[in-house]
């Protein structure tokens, strides 16, 4: 059992590791850049008069680079921290962020605005609707029949985004096959190589604030992942606790996949070694999730710009690192949890 001293410390080295990865990230790509100038340029933002910026490293850096390191931290912090609620929530170790329709409802919205040949925009705003719209059917189905079923919800969400994923197929399937589907077909490998400075505008404060209501009620949801009976005897109104995660986990996972496309495995994976480093008490774990999921797919994505001359899309990286550490950490979580 680790004291709180040992929790706190993991928790700030990776706090200096996450920075860490950032300073490096903006550093790396495929136009060299000297590393005094590189640092000069980033500290000229924060001290001008001291410091001097070439114009062509600033518009690398700040037009290219930056906003890219910028949606990956927040993309993998997000994606993981609502991993890791649903899996408390619904008590249930094997969800991830997409078990109630928000990623394939999403990926319905950008198939379409892709279909329509519509504006990048467009697509963002079309994606991140039905990304929403998903969830809300699948919380209006489960009131419409009156279930109280934890089980149930999960079967509701996996039928509703098999509907949406079924939807995307269709697109595919009488798009134009020369320019629809190839476009449909990559945006759902998912990538960040498209991202402006204006998605950081429109996506950074929405994913900040579905973060913050689950890192507040971090407290809460160690008390809910023992059971909803445990949770009511000691005072926490399980039904609007859980509303507020849920709706702050959708949000999230809309907002990403909206600009990112579908990144599988963070959400799945990251909660386990999180769990593995700092135990499954949630005041620790949350935000450790938010740490590994940043650092994670910021690498992922580093590894995915860098590795060949064209970029690989990171859904395809994501899914090769993720499937086989998950079953690592399932297996190391178990026997731990046996130890204890």
């Amino acid at each position: 059992m680790l004291s709180t001293k040992k929790r706190h410390l993991i928790l700030f080295l990776l706090g200096i590791f996450l920075l860490a990865a950032i300073v490096i990230s903006g550093y790396l790509g495929k136009y060299p850049i000297q590393f005094e100038e590189y640092m000069s340029t980033i500290l000229s933002r924060v001290f001008p008069a001291h410091f001097e910026a070439t114009p062509e490293v600033s518009t690398i850096l700040f037009k290219i680079r930056w906003p890219r390191i910028i949606l990956a931290v927040l993309i993998g912090a997000g994606l993981s921290m609502s991993g890791a609620t649903y899996q408390a929530l619904f008590q249930n170790p094997m969800l991830s962020q997409d078990i109630l329709g928000a990623s394939q409802g999403a990926a319905f919205g950008a198939a379409l605005g892709l279909f329509f040949n519509q504006s990048y925009e467009v697509v963002v705003l079309f994606s991140f609707v039905l990304g929403l719209g998903a969830v809300l059917l699948v919380l209006g189905l489960n009131r419409l029949i009156k279930s109280q079923s934890k089980l149930n919800m999960i079967l509701i969400g996996m039928m509703v985004g098999s509907l949406f994923s079924s939807a995307v197929s269709f697109l595919k399937l009488i798009g134009d096959p020369t320019n629809t589907l190839p476009a449909i077909t990559y945006w759902l490998m998912g990538s960040l190589s498209s991202v402006k400075m204006q998605d950081v505008y429109f996506a950074a404060p929405l994913i900040l604030l579905g973060m913050l209501p689950i890192y507040f009620l971090r407290w809460q949801l160690n008390v809910m992942s023992l059971g909803e009976v445990e949770a009511l005897s000691l005072g926490i109104n399980v039904k609007v606790v859980r509303l507020i995660l849920i709706a702050s986990a959708t949000l999230i996972t809309a907002t990403a996949v909206s600009i990112s496309g579908l990144i599988g495995w963070v959400g799945l994976v990251i909660p386990h070694f999180a769990r593995l480093l700092l135990g499954a008490n949630y005041r620790y774990t949350i935000p450790a999730t938010a740490f590994c999921g940043g650092v994670f797919l910021l690498i992922v994505d580093d590894f995915a710009r860098l590795l060949t001359t064209s970029e690989i899309p990171i859904g395809i990286l994501t899914a090769f690192i993720g499937a086989p550490v998950f079953i690592f950490l399932v297996a190391k979580n178990s026997r731990q949890l046996g130890r204890d």
